[in-house]
């Protein structure tokens, strides 16, 4: 049976990050070089994270990949780039020094399993997530040792920001060869531990355009675009900034609405136009600003990414009354009991006073559930062998 034994087998997990100063357009399609630098959040494991496994071996034929159980198409452009790229970065490694990996490995094929605890591709950030995981499994078991920024850019864009944890700039880079278009921590996640957020999921559903499409469609039509791009941005970038290091929350909330709204409607600036929000999507924006209106403060914001569902950033000592809010305005289907996921949330009471004052006929099962979380750290390295994907034989284990 040792010839079974797989030459190396990791598993790690990443994080989902959540912009507040928006990525969208490219200004180079092939390695993934944004026309803007952009800020994320990065949100907490234990509610959201990609899970993947990589394992090399000189038994593989070719190289397999598995998302969420069912087996992929390996020859994806995305793909491929990130394989080349980390197969590329452990070739220098290996005619630098002398690494301690067999030599072979280079050669092995590689079989790769991921899985998400959330719905891929519903607009809640899971390419981010995959692809970061994706680099950051195969630098392991590759043992590449470099900055990954490159490797997950080249699956997706934003995955670059979930390679580490807290709060997170994309730096757009000047060079064209992208060497200096690359992910930096701006502060660790322990920062600003007050901080919630609140994902109001309003469809599961897979998108009608997808990033990649629509952002092809934006740079090519949309002058809005090119003036947020230059004119914009990098003033936000710098205030976002200050925002997140002074722990200012009215400032911070204020400019990631203001930069969501402003994304999108560089997306309706598009031709044809391009409409990712719903009237669900519209109804928690007016519920937010008359919640903010009633408190004369900005206790709580939206930001919203290429789909509907929303995301709310809040403080800790808001989280309860807002939830109310929205339990209130879009009450729960038959799922009363698992409406709200994640971090525990006191239950509160709509006192009477704001219920008049979000003046809102309600719209039952508009929000299917809500995932309370917090700022999170960047990708783990599992070590238990019982958390991997994939068998001793390479192949999926069977769901337990």
């Amino acid at each position: 049976m040792a010839s079974e034994k797989p030459l190396a087998v990791v598993t790690c997990t990443a994080p989902v990050n959540i912009a507040v100063i928006k990525y969208w357009g490219k200004r180079d399609e092939e390695l993934v070089l944004p026309i803007n630098s952009s800020l994320s959040v990065t949100l907490h494991q234990d509610q959201l994270k990609t899970t993947t496994t990589a394992a090399i071996s000189k038994d593989f034929t070719e190289d397999r990949v598995w998302l969420n159980g069912r087996e992929e198409d390996v020859g994806q452009p995305r793909l491929q780039a990130c394989l080349q790229e980390i197969r590329r970065l452990a070739r220098k490694r290996r005619n630098t020094w002398d690494g301690d990996l067999p030599p072979s490995s280079l050669n092995c094929k590689v079989h790769v399993a991921s899985e998400n605890n959330f719905p891929t591709a519903a607009g809640l950030a899971s390419s981010a997530a995959g692809y970061a995981c994706l680099a950051y499994t195969l630098a392991r078991v590759y043992g590449v040792e470099s900055d990954l920024s490159e490797v997950a850019r080249r699956g997706s864009g934003s995955a670059c920001r979930s390679l580490y944890g807290g709060f997170v700039e994309w730096q757009m880079g000047e060079q064209a060869d992208g060497k200096d278009s690359i992910a930096r921590q701006v502060a660790p996640e322990s920062h600003w531990p007050e901080l919630r957020v609140l994902i109001l999921v309003v469809s599961a559903e897979k998108k009608l355009m997808g990033s990649t499409v629509g952002m092809q469609a934006s740079v090519k039509t949309s002058p809005l675009l090119r003036f947020r791009a230059e004119s914009v941005v990098p003033a936000r970038m710098a205030e976002m900034t200050r925002c997140i290091q002074e722990r200012d929350f009215r400032g911070f909330a204020q400019l990631t609405m203001q930069d969501s709204n402003q994304f999108h409607a560089t997306c309706l600036d598009t031709f044809p136009p391009i409409s990712y929000l719903s009237h669900i999507s519209w109804r928690i924006i007016h519920l937010v600003h008359r919640f903010n209106a009633h408190h004369g403060d900005t206790k709580v914001a939206y930001t919203f990414d290429a789909g509907p569902n929303a995301v709310i950033f809040t403080l800790e000592d808001t989280m309860a009354d807002f939830v109310a809010a929205v339990r209130h305005t879009f009450p729960p289907g038959s799922n009363g009991d698992t409406f709200l996921r994640g971090l525990q949330v006191r239950p509160a009471s709509l006192p009477a006073e704001l219920k008049a004052a979000l003046a809102m006929e309600p719209t039952p099962g508009g929000v299917k559930y809500i995932i309370a979380t917090q700022v999170g750290p960047g990708p783990q390295i599992l070590d238990d062998p019982y958390t991997h994907l994939l068998g001793p034989d390479g192949l999926p284990k069977p769901a337990a």
